[in-house]
């Protein structure tokens, strides 16, 4: 059993590792405060190639697998998790869901190809007021006239939402048969007639990425556009949301681990009592329980990424165990790191405190952690 890197896998990290450093780190404080979303380094980003990382060569990408791509967004969440979840809405969900689907090739390089070329942003259009984790109870509905469709409804906490160029939207097509049997899925121009966008949404963290709500108005979309038809939907978005969790538990991760360096390098320098408050015994051992904490969310969460790669029918499950576990271990290490590092940790300056505040919605986003436990014991008893 080797738990070594590859060498692909190891100069994937340095290049994101690189990049993360040079050009993400130096503005994560400023976006924070401003709340601007980078649009130059998320676009630069695919530029560099990280959302083609799982993506095959023939459709522009770099024909690598989940493996390195949750390395990326681990290193670049060490950083600043407002800018890697841009990254992997991109990826795993917007992008996911067009690779998952009945997409042709025409539709892939038409819809897709821009994203991964850093020209345009995706989203992924399944969350509603009455639609979170009863993904069932969703209102959006797309009917047929003529060769196309009319969709009314609307969507909301949908990241990227604000900034997208293109929606992979879920929609069910059968009053009757309802949403979980009748939902359909379509690749939508967010300049198309009839769609408005709401509000902003005014989250807790991740103040850079953009979250945001959509309406949809007797908005016309030509069949041309459907990548999924009717009744397929729904397992095809439940089938993405467990390729995503991977992208989610890699993100909290990273934070953990970003905020980890940061109160570990504080205690070496802090001096209390006439010495580094490490040698503190009681923070010291806190340390050591936190570092083996992440150690055993790095391995759930590759395990995940491998199992993915390898075709493993259950890697649904290990990605449910790993986000659950990444999150929950991400809150715990930014919430200790604030205290470790005492008044300074919660100064922005430090950043713990953003990290702790984009922790947070680790555990909610793509599957809430309760969700995660649901589907954890429903495997255990079935």
């Amino acid at each position: 059993m080797d738990f070594s890197l590859s060498k692909t896998q190891l100069e994937v990290q340095e290049k994101v590792r690189e990049y993360a450093q040079k050009v993400v780190a130096p503005g994560a404080i400023a976006r924070d405060d401003s709340k601007e979303f980078p649009e130059e380094i998320v676009k630069g980003m695919a530029k560099e190639g990280f959302v083609g990382i799982p993506i095959p060569k023939e459709f522009g990408g770099q024909g690598l697998g989940y493996q390195e791509y949750a390395i990326a967004m681990e290193e670049l969440s060490k950083v600043d998790a407002g800018v890697s979840v841009a990254l992997t809405v991109n990826t795993s969900l917007y992008g996911g869901t067009i690779l998952t689907s009945d997409a042709t090739p025409e539709q892939i390089e038409k819809f897709f190809g821009p994203v991964i070329r850093g020209e345009k942003i995706g989203c992924f259009g399944l969350t509603e007021p009455s639609a979170g984790s009863d993904v069932a109870g969703a209102l959006t509905m797309a009917v047929k006239d003529g060769d196309d469709w009319v969709i009314n409804g609307s969507k909301c906490f949908i990241t990227n939402g604000p900034v997208a160029d293109y929606i992979a939207l879920f929609a069910y097509t059968d009053k009757d048969l309802g949403p979980a049997k009748s939902m359909a899925c379509f690749i939508v121009p967010t300049d198309t007639e009839g769609l408005v966008f709401g509000d902003r949404h005014n989250t807790s963290g991740i103040h850079c990425g953009q979250v945001g709500e959509f309406y949809f108005n007797d908005m016309r979309i030509p069949n041309e556009n459907m990548i999924c038809e009717s009744g397929e939907g729904f397992k095809l978005a439940m089938k993405v949301l467990d390729s995503g969790r991977i992208g989610v538990a890699a993100q909290a991760l990273g934070i953990a681990e970003g905020a980890f360096e940061i109160a570990k390098e504080y205690m070496k320098e802090r001096v209390q009592f006439g010495k580094p408050i490490w040698k503190n015994q009681y923070l010291g051992f806190k340390m050591a329980e936190l570092e083996i904490d992440i150690d055993n969310a790095r391995h759930l969460v590759y395990r995940a990424a491998w199992e993915r790669d390898n075709n493993i029918s259950t890697y649904g499950i290990s990605a449910a165990k790993a986000k659950l576990y990444a999150s929950d271990c991400a809150m715990r290490v930014t919430t200790d790191a604030i205290q470790v590092m005492g008044g300074s940790g919660y100064m922005k300056e430090y950043q713990v405190e953003r990290m702790f505040r984009d922790a947070k919605i680790t555990q909610i986003y793509e599957g809430t952690n309760e969700i995660q436990r649901l589907v954890l014991s429903n495997a255990l008893f079935r």
